[in-house]
């Protein structure tokens, strides 16, 4: 049984997307919960002091609801396993302190307390007799200043708080859920004046009956506004924080604000897959306007895909008594915002959709069954198979709203989903460098090499996991 210092997974707590239960098997079930109980009690949640994230967790679920094997799964944790940072001891005062909001904020953006947050948050789980929602309702979603301040939290470090919130929530794990609120805890606050602000703004729109406008139209409008442009600079340490939220703060919320979510269940699954649908449009289009570099996913724009399938999770009916609808559509208005923001920040590249509608695949014949097989395989950390499964959520999920009118401004249709899933596991098999990243400044294609190129061999993790490739920012 799952709780909140036990990882236990089975075929019923597999996720809202996977293959049949009936062929999850029980072997993969065993050792994908003791690999991730292993990682759990022995590894940091940040691999290094520059903030990159240990990502195993996300790797053994996302490859254990597509069905990989027991070898998979254990090849997929010792690949990561050799780079990560034991956890600090845990101090058992620091943690009864915590109990303070004073000294828990004491403690904030620290990644030394990672430990000890997380054993907070695991008493706190106990202390509500194993119920993770009633915890997360008090220390995430209520009003409390501390409440408030850990959920802007979640979207800083490129969506990694929210993300493995979403795998705790979806997969049904409090162990998890606890890693995720630490990892919030450790983050800093930057997100905060450019959801504030923006929150501001979009529930004056509100209070006005003002119609939220198209994500996609305001994409577009983003790129063709020069203050918001060109607020990014290539040198910024982080381009969203040092660059959009430095030079074109008023420009960016005004921007965002246009587009807000109504907290009824019909707005809720609408909006959810518009966010989806419009996140998957900027990252596979932006591809280079040469249409002779190859087909490169940008690092940045693929944790906003990555991302999108936990409010998929979040809108299951079985979270009503500690998820309002309120609190659903609050989550879901950071997300859009975000990735606005987050396109404008790699510098706005323009987008091209005949690269998705016309791309030919390096093995057509494949469907969804054989793609999953296939990144099941990639030496990966996870980030790849992450993308196959949030396309494959996408397809689903706004299949139900094609033709309707709802969703005429929508990109993503009909078969370039599939056509996605190949242009993400054809861009990472066989290559030693997976991603593109900053995919709006020139420089960023320098060394990606022509259509057709022979791309070096992978035969290992190297130049996958972070250890080799980095985040090349901040978090």
């Amino acid at each position: 049984m799952a709780t909140a210092a036990t990882v236990s997974l089975t075929p019923d707590t597999s996720g809202v997307l996977h293959i049949p239960t009936s062929q999850l098997s029980q072997d993969s079930c065993k050792l994908a919960s003791q690999l991730l109980q292993k990682n759990h009690n022995d590894y940091h949640m940040y691999f290094n002091q520059s903030g990159f994230h240990n990502h195993i967790a996300h790797h053994l679920l996302t490859i254990f609801a597509l069905g990989a094997t027991p070898p998979q799964i254990q090849k997929a944790y010792d690949d990561n396993a050799t780079y990560q940072r034991p956890q600090f001891p845990v101090d058992k005062d620091t943690v009864s302190s915590m109990a303070d909001p004073a000294l828990f904020a004491k403690y904030l953006g620290n990644e030394r307390y990672f430990h000890d947050y997380e054993i907070f948050f695991r008493k706190e789980i106990e202390k509500h007799n194993g119920n993770y929602g009633a915890m997360l309702k008090e220390q995430l979603l209520s009003d409390t200043p501390q409440a408030k301040d850990l959920l802007v939290r979640m979207f800083a470090g490129f969506y990694h708080p929210i993300i493995h919130l979403g795998f705790g929530v979806e997969f049904e794990q409090p162990a998890i859920i606890t890693e995720a609120l630490a990892q919030a805890a450790t983050h800093d606050n930057w997100p905060a004046a450019f959801i504030t602000t923006t929150t501001e703004k979009a529930d004056k729109r509100m209070q006005a009956n003002e119609n939220p406008r198209p994500l996609v139209d305001l994409i577009h409008e983003a790129r063709s506004t020069p203050k918001i442009r060109e607020s990014p600079h290539w040198e910024d340490g982080n381009k969203l924080r040092d660059g959009v939220l430095k030079r074109a703060m008023p420009e960016i919320t005004d921007l965002c604000s246009q587009w807000h979510v109504k907290p009824t269940k019909d707005d809720l699954r609408l909006k959810t897959a518009e966010m989806i649908n419009a996140a998957c449009y900027f990252a596979g289009a932006a591809q280079h306007s040469s249409h002779q570099k190859a087909i490169k996913w940008d690092f940045f724009y693929m944790h906003c895909v990555n991302c999108s399938i936990f409010y998929s999770a979040f809108l299951d009916s079985r979270f009503d008594d500690w998820l309002s609808d309120e609190m659903r559509a609050q989550l879901l208005m950071y997300k859009g915002w975000s990735d606005l923001a987050m396109y404008v920040s790699r510098g706005a590249p323009e987008l091209f959709i005949d690269e998705i509608s016309e791309y030919k695949p390096k093995q057509p014949s494949d469907g969804w069954h054989e793609i999953f097989a296939r990144v099941d395989e990639l030496p990966d950390d996870g980030h790849a198979s992450k993308l196959v499964r949030a396309l494959a959520n996408g397809e689903r999920v706004c299949g139900e709203y094609e033709g309707k009118a709802e969703a005429e401004s929508w990109q993503i249709k009909g078969n370039m989903w599939l056509g996605m899933a190949h242009m993400a596991i054809d861009s990472v098999e066989g290559t030693t460098s997976k991603w593109a990243r900053n995919v709006g400044f020139e420089q960023a294609w320098k060394d990606v090499p022509e259509r057709g190129a022979r791309e070096e061999n992978v035969t290992g993790s190297k130049g996958l996991n972070g250890v080799a490739e980095g985040y090349h920012e901040k978090f």
